[in-house]
């Protein structure tokens, strides 16, 4: 009986050991990635994938066609670990799509893994889906009326059940009318035996660009993917946009009235990577102008300028280049710390933020410090990292966000949990900074942010901070149900 108990309360440690660690970063959707017309198919979407791993660590898979039918490979974990050199090798074809996700919705389970392959009246198509579609729930209560029988629990199945349903003669024609059911985010990869098709909502919330590798073409979520096979970068797939690749070339076509757009700006604060462009402007050169300008707002007298790594590395840049104050390491990141870590015998549930990030006391004993955070979505982990500074001998500590407060959930595919949740919708930044435990806070304004882009103000979804949502709620339904 006691050896049963132990065994519970190891089970408790590791289950809050593990939400601690998922705690250390903003999830998103996914990435996707396709090729078409390459004899190594599924060796170039396996490294695409690696590129894109930091968009989703739950589960990986590849999709490829030879033409006449499809193969499929996934599986629970990262990229490396999924693929072996024996599976990739059974992928025979020269097209190929490729995902890596974190579930929004859906659960965390190998059944939700995608592309997933699908067979109708003799046909294969395969999805991948990056986004959150906000009437899901509608869609879904609708077709089930109908006779719809559903294998998953992602919302990117919907539009698998739609297109099969369409009375549209080609595959082109039916995703267009199955699209014009499904409101929120979407960029979508669609492959059949011998093409692709992707797609970018009317909004364009997520990125979606278009490369060549020769005479092959290539789409991915962001241009580090094709950095990493030598593909050259084309152009976005605009909002709207449908483009399709066979053995003709690439053709596109516009099916959906324009509608304003609303790039999610937290690619640029959080979730691309610095190397990459999207939306066809640089990740890192805007990362450091957002730097700048929370410099230019919130200055301080400090003797250094430290970030909390990786995602807050180049706002601290450009904060230190603007104010002049040195630019630091103050605290080191364990690299090797993932989603996956488990070792359920830690006494201390803050232990597990240590694991990863750790303050050089060298360098920060008795200085005056500027702390550089991308955001703070709840706090906790933020009130861990200022409590090592402190214990590493800060003599002051100034902490700085390159984003404003976040008070509003997303509902188009970032995992911002509900309203009371987060520390910014019912906390001031005074009350914010005596709870985390820093001399001072600044957050970098909605204005600001908007001047640091490089792309006009209004194309971009700021809900999470404004609350002013790109559609309107509906009255009396749920508040993922919102009106186009």
């Amino acid at each position: 009986m006691k050896l049963r108990e132990n065994r519970h309360e190891q089970n408790k440690k590791f289950l809050s050991l593990k939400r601690d660690i998922s705690l250390f970063s903003i999830k998103e959707a996914c990435g996707l990635f396709g090729i078409y017309g390459h004899k190594d198919a599924a060796q170039l979407a396996y490294l695409g994938l690696y590129s894109l791993q930091h968009r989703g660590q739950e589960s990986a898979g590849i999709v490829t066609s030879d033409g006449k039918r499809g193969k499929s490979v996934l599986g629970m974990g990262l990229t490396g670990d999924v693929f072996s050199a024996a599976k990739l090798s059974s992928l025979s074809g020269n097209i190929a799509i490729g995902h890596v996700r974190y579930s929004t919705t859906g659960s965390s389970i190998i059944k939700n893994a995608q592309p997933f392959i699908t067979k109708h009246a003799g046909h294969m198509l395969s999805v991948a889906h990056n986004g959150n579609l906000i009437n899901s729930k509608q869609l879904k209560d609708k077709l089930e009326a109908q006779g719809a029988i559903f294998q998953t629990s992602i919302d990117s199945e919907l539009a698998v059940h739609l297109i099969f349903r369409s009375s549209k003669r080609t595959i082109e024609d039916k995703i267009v009318d199955a699209l014009k059911h499904l409101r929120g985010s979407y960029s979508f990869l669609f492959m059949t035996e011998n093409e692709i098709i992707a797609v970018r909502d009317p909004r364009g919330f997520k990125p979606l660009c278009i490369g060549k590798l020769g005479k092959s073409y290539v789409v991915a979520s962001e241009t580090c993917a094709f950095d990493i096979i030598q593909a050259n970068y084309v152009r976005e797939v605009e909002p709207g946009e449908i483009v399709i690749i066979n053995r003709h070339g690439m053709r596109s076509i516009k099916p959906f009235q324009s509608k304003k757009p609303s790039f999610c700006i937290f690619e640029y604060i959080y979730f691309s990577r610095p190397d990459s462009s999207i939306y066809g402007k640089s990740v890192y050169v805007t990362r450091t102008n957002l730097g700048r300008q929370l410099a230019i707002e919130h200055p301080v007298d400090a003797d250094m300028v430290t970030p909390i790594p990786d995602s807050g590395n180049y706002a601290a840049l450009g904060y230190a280049k603007e104010s002049g104050i040195p630019f630091e390491m103050g605290i080191m990141r364990n690299h090797y710390i993932g989603r996956t870590f488990i070792q359920p015998v830690q006494e201390m549930r803050d232990l597990s933020v240590k694991l990863k990030l750790n303050p050089v006391r060298d360098v920060i004993k008795g200085k005056k410090i500027v702390v550089v955070e991308d955001s703070i979505v709840r706090g906790t982990t933020s009130t861990t990292r200022i409590k090592a500074f402190r214990e590493a001998g800060a003599k002051e500590i100034h902490m700085r966000v390159s984003c404003p407060p976040i008070k509003n959930p997303c509902y188009y595919g970032i995992d911002f949990p509900t309203k009371k949740e987060l520390i910014a919708s019912s906390h001031s930044v005074h009350k914010i900074a005596q709870m985390i435990g820093v001399d001072s806070l600044g957050y970098l304004s909605i204005p600001g942010m908007l001047k640091a882009m490089l792309l006009p103000e209004d194309h971009f979804c700021t809900a999470c901070f404004s609350g002013r949502y790109p559609e309107k709620l509906k009255t009396g339904l749920s508040k993922y149900d919102l009106e186009q």
